[in-house]
C-alpha cells in the first residue's frame, strides 16, 4: 500500500484518504490501484457497511490526474494503450465504472477543489458531499484534452446544455451548482464534516448525513440556463460560439471568449462525445469511447502543448495546432474515435442494469 492514499478500517466503515495535500491529491496510476484493490476486498467483508473517501489537507479532494506524468509521457513515448499513461487510465476507468455499480454506500467528502480525474472518484458515488468550498469542473480543453473518467456521461446528463457550457468553457461549478447539473448530492458546511464522519461511525449513511445536511446554496449556473440552453444546443462549436458572440447577456459573450481559448479539437472532439454521451445506454459504454478519445489524445499536438502552457512554462500561452475551429476537419476528429482492436476497454454494464 502505498502512503500516498492510505487505506483504513473502522466502526464498520473503509475509509480511503488521498494523501498527496501539495499536489491536491493529484491521483497516480498506484493510487488508482490501490483504491481499486480496497474496494474489490470491502465488496463481501461484512464488517465494512459503508466506504468514505476524503482528501488530505485543505485545499481539496483531488486535483485530476498527475498531468506531470502525462505530459512526461506524451512527449516522450509513441503514446498508445500500452503506455503509462493509456495503462493508468484503463485501471482507471475500470476504477471509475467499480464505483459507480458499488454495492455498499459510497460516501465521497467533495469539499475544495475536485476537477478531472476527482470527478471520477466522486461523481459516481451514491452519497456525494460538497460544501462551501467546492470547486468541481472537468478542466480538460483547456490542456487539449477531453473530459474523461466518465465525465462525459456525468456531463451529457445535466439539465439542458449546463454540461456542455461547464466543458466547453472548463467553468468552475460551486456547491449549488454541482447539485443543480447533478454531480453532487449534499450540502454540508466544511466545519460540521469532521461531525459528520464522526456520526457515520455509529449510524447509517443516509441518517447521518441528514443531521448535518443543509440546503443547497443557489446556482449561478441554473440560474443562466435561458441563454446557456439557447446557445449551446447547437449542432457545432463554431454555432455554440456565434450564437454566444450574438447573445445580448455579457455572460454569454464572455463564454464566447473563453471558449475560443481553448483547443479547437480538443473542443470538437469534446461536444461529440457529450452528444455520444446521450444516446449511449451505460456509463461503460461512454467509459470505453472514452478510452479510446484518452489514448488518441496522447499523440496529439494540444495535449503536450497544452500542460507546457497551463503547468510547466505556465506562460499561459499555448500554441494549438490546428489554431482556429475551421481548420480543424471531420477526419481529424474522426481519428480520435477510432477503434483500439484488441486494445480496446470493452467494459460491460452489468445485466439489467444501465445509466
Amino acid at each position: 500500500m502505498s502512503d500516498e492514499v492510505l487505506i483504513d478500517e473502522r466502526d464498520g466503515l473503509g475509509l480511503i484518504t488521498l494523501n498527496r495535500p501539495k499536489a491536491i491529491n493529484a491521483l497516480t496510476h498506484s493510487m488508482a490501484l490501490t483504491i481499486l484493490a480496497a474496494l474489490r476486498r470491502w465488496a463481501d467483508d461484512d464488517a465494512v457497511r459503508a466506504v468514505v473517501v476524503t482528501g488530505a489537507g485543505e485545499r481539496g479532494l483531488c486535483a485530476g490526474g498527475d498531468i506531470v506524468a502525462i505530459y512526461e509521457d506524451a512527449k516522450n513515448s509513441a503514446g498508445g494503450a500500452d503506455s503509462p499513461s493509456g495503462r493508468f487510465w484503463r485501471d482507471e476507468y475500470i476504477l471509475n465504472a467499480y464505483i459507480a455499480r458499488y454495492r455498499k454506500p459510497y460516501i465521497v467528502v467533495m469539499d475544495g477543489i475536485v476537477m478531472g480525474g476527482g470527478v471520477g472518484l466522486s461523481g459516481h458515488g451514491s452519497h456525494r458531499i460538497v460544501t462551501e468550498r467546492s470547486k468541481v469542473g472537468m478542466p480538460e480543453t483547456g490542456i487539449g484534452f477531453i473530459p474523461d473518467v466518465g465525465g462525459t456521461h456525468l456531463l451529457a446528463r445535466t439539465p439542458g446544455e449546463l454540461g456542455t457550457h461547464v466543458a466547453l468553457t472548463t467553468a468552475r461549478m460551486s456547491a449549488g451548482d454541482a447539485i443543480a447539473a447533478g454531480f453532487a448530492d449534499y450540502f454540508v458546511p466544511s466545519e460540521q464534516i469532521p461531525a459528520l464522519l464522526d456520526a457515520l461511525r455509529t449510524a447509517e449513511p443516509d441518517v447521518a448525513i441528514a443531521k448535518f445536511a443543509q440546503a443547497a446554496p443557489a446556482s449561478e449556473l441554473a440560474a443562466q440556463r435561458d441563454w446557456i440552453d439557447a446557445c449551446y444546443s447547437a449542432d457545432t462549436v463554431e454555432e455554440i460560439v456565434a450564437r454566444l458572440q450574438a447573445h445580448e447577456s455579457p455572460a454569454a459573450n464572455k463564454a464566447a471568449t473563453d471558449v475560443l481559448s481553448k483547443s479547437p479539437v480538443a473542443l470538437k472532439v469534446t461536444l461529440r462525445s457529450l452528444r455520444d454521451g446521450r444516446v449511449f445506454g451505460s456509463l461503460e459504454e461512454v467509459l470505453n469511447e472514452e478510452y479510446r478519445v484518452s489514448v488518441a489524445a496522447l499523440s496529439s499536438h494540444d495535449l503536450v502543448e497544452g500542460i507546457r502552457a497551463q503547468v510547466i512554462d505556465k506562460d499561459r500561452d499555448p500554441r494549438w495546432r490546428p489554431a482556429t475551429l475551421p481548420e480543424v476537419s471531420a477526419a481529424q476528429v474522426d481519428a480520435y474515435f477510432a477503434g483500439l482492436g484488441d486494445q480496446e476497454l470493452n467494459l460491460v454494464a452489468p445485466e439489467g442494469q444501465s445509466a
